[in-house]
């Protein structure tokens, strides 16, 4: 069941990351990677950083869309200079 969670809030987080950085999204299925992905950065970055969100739902959330936004500005970054 924790599963089907994770890949949720990863649908949910790839989606506002893909609304928050400008363009669009990857599609359902790209926007479910950015945010599974984006999820693992984000929680390696507020691990290294020391920084809690309390957990739960909406903390998950949190941290996954902002370690997709994270990727996606590097993704983009990337691209760019290809």
């Amino acid at each position: 069941m924790e599963f089907i969670w994770f890949i949720l809030i990863g649908l949910v987080a790839g989606a506002l990351a893909g609304q928050i950085v400008r363009g669009g999204g990857f599609g359902t299925l790209g926007d479910i990677v950015v945010g599974i992905v984006g999820a693992l950065l984000g929680g390696f970055l507020f691990n290294t950083f020391g920084v809690s969100t309390g957990g739960g739902l909406i903390g998950s959330l949190f941290v996954a869309t902002i370690g997709a936004v994270v990727l996606l500005y590097g993704i983009r970054l990337v691209n760019r200079t290809s």
